[in-house]
Parts: structure tokens; C-alpha cells; sequence
């Protein structure tokens, strides 16, 4: 991996720049954006499966470096910052800044916004429940890109273009990672939107197809838990490979760090 380069309000998770800033905070940056009517500010989610991940797959590494906002999504990243000396004291979830986002645009009015990914059942029950929540924010569009690891130029060039008529202020994109983070990294140079996430499972969340956990358990840093026990097959090697390589990385940087600190 190259050198990592400094970012503002960042700090290096494993090589990877992470936002240490609170929730509030990361939503202000966006609206930013926004407001400014520029186009291409990405934000992308860091939990240490996604951080694994990375380390073997270039194109996914990549989008994660020049991303704009890289939240911390998973509470392993916020142990790994603590262990590392850092700034950063809460998780701030995809979801968090869905819910978060499409709350300020609503006290706006007058913005919009398009949802790529999924179904075109779940997209249908999104805008359903859209509609109610949010009565000042218009759904430009929706997209349900066929369901394969890999889009051909022509299906490529149908997402984007649908997305580029629809003009929306924000890209809402489900398709999961890492294929959600590299087609937003390839496109973002050709979509004409002010904001583009990457933001998962909150589709299905808010679709109401996929239980969160209770809130007790999201405070407590435990929002993995109830998900891997109704999900163990497919979510087991996430959870306990996944985070136990990158926990034995972050304590690897650590004594690093000690020693060079030591002399």
C-alpha cells in the first residue's frame, strides 16, 4: 500500500485514513458539499472486516484512500483507535448518516435524492416509507442494477445515466461492499450528484427487510452480535476471522510505535 496521505480530521487506521469526527460533524460536511453545488464528494464506511478486505483487493484499497469521508462504522475501529492513540470516541454507521442526512434535507426542503442497489421490491418499500418520513425530499429516482459481481460497459452506462437525468443532491448506493465503494471510485469523475455514499445494509434496515439491533446493544458496541446469531453461516467469518486479524494488526502498529518511539 502506498504512504498514506494526510487528511483533515482524519486519523491512519492501519494505513487508512478515518474520520474521527462526531456524527453532527460528518453531516455538516456534507450539506457542505452540497451547498457548495459541486459534484463527486464520496463517502464510504470503515469497519474491520472492510479494512481486510482491502488489504487483498487494490481497486476496493484505493476507493477507501480517496474517499472523502471514511466514517467509522464498526466498534472495532474505535477500540483499534484507542489502542492507537487516536481521536476517535464513537461510531458514526452508514446508517446513522442515512437517517442523519435525509433528516437535514428535509428540514431544507426542496432537495432530492436516488437510491441505486437492492430490489425493486426493497427500493419500492423504501419509497413508500421515504415518502412519510421525509414529506420534503424528493426521490428522483431508483435503480435495481442487475445482481452480479461485475457490471458490463453497458449496464455501467445505464446506472449512470440514469442517475445523471434524475440530478439527485444525494446518491443513496446498497449494493454492498466492496462492490458499492468501487463503482462509486469509477464513476465519480462521470455522476453529476453533490454527494455519493455508500451506505449497505441500511437499505434493507430501512426497508424494514433486515432487524437492527436494539439500541442497547448498538451503545454497547454490540450491534454484531444479535445479527451473527441469526445469521452464523454467513456472517461468521466477518465477525471472528475478519476481526481478529485486524485487531492482531492494530496491536502490531501499536508496538511499532512503541519501539520507534523508544529508540
Amino acid at each position: 500500500m502506498e504512504p498514506l496521505r494526510p487528511k483533515p480530521d482524519t486519523e491512519d487506521i492501519l494505513e487508512f485514513p478515518v474520520s474521527y469526527l462526531t456524527q453532527d460533524a460528518c453531516l455538516k460536511n456534507i450539506l457542505q458539499r452540497i451547498h457548495e453545488g459541486k459534484f463527486g464528494y464520496t463517502v464510504v464506511c470503515a469497519n474491520p472486516h472492510s479494512l481486510e478486505v482491502a488489504r487483498r483487493n487494490r481497486l476496493f484499497q484505493e476507493a477507501l484512500l480517496t474517499a472523502d469521508l471514511v466514517i467509522p462504522d464498526g466498534i472495532g475501529v474505535v477500540l483499534a483507535s484507542r489502542v492507537l492513540g487516536g481521536r476517535i470516541r464513537e461510531r458514526v454507521t452508514g446508517s446513522d448518516i442515512f437517517l442523519g442526512l435525509n433528516q437535514a434535507l428535509n428540514r431544507e426542503g426542496g432537495r432530492s435524492v436516488f437510491f441505486l442497489g437492492s430490489t425493486e421490491e426493497t427500493l419500492a418499500k423504501i419509497q413508500r416509507r421515504f415518502a412519510a418520513d421525509f414529506t420534503k425530499v424528493w426521490v428522483a429516482g431508483t435503480y435495481s442494477p442487475p445482481f452480479r459481481a461485475e457490471f458490463s460497459e453497458d449496464e455501467n452506462r445505464d446506472m449512470v445515466e440514469a442517475v445523471n437525468e434524475a440530478r439527485p443532491d444525494v446518491l443513496w448506493v446498497g449494493m454492498t461492499a466492496p462492490k458499492q465503494e468501487k463503482w462509486i471510485f469509477r464513476n465519480r469523475g462521470r455522476l453529476q450528484v453533490g454527494a455519493s455514499a455508500a451506505v449497505g445494509a441500511a437499505f434493507d434496515f430501512y426497508a424494514g427487510k433486515v432487524q437492527r439491533s436494539a439500541p442497547a446493544f448498538q451503545r454497547l458496541g454490540l450491534e454484531w452480535l444479535p445479527r451473527l446469531l441469526r445469521e452464523p453461516r454467513r456472517l461468521w467469518r466477518r465477525n471472528l476471522l475478519s476481526n481478529t486479524s485486524f485487531m492482531a494488526r492494530v496491536l502490531a502498529q501499536r508496538l511499532h510505535s512503541v519501539r520507534l518511539r523508544q529508540g
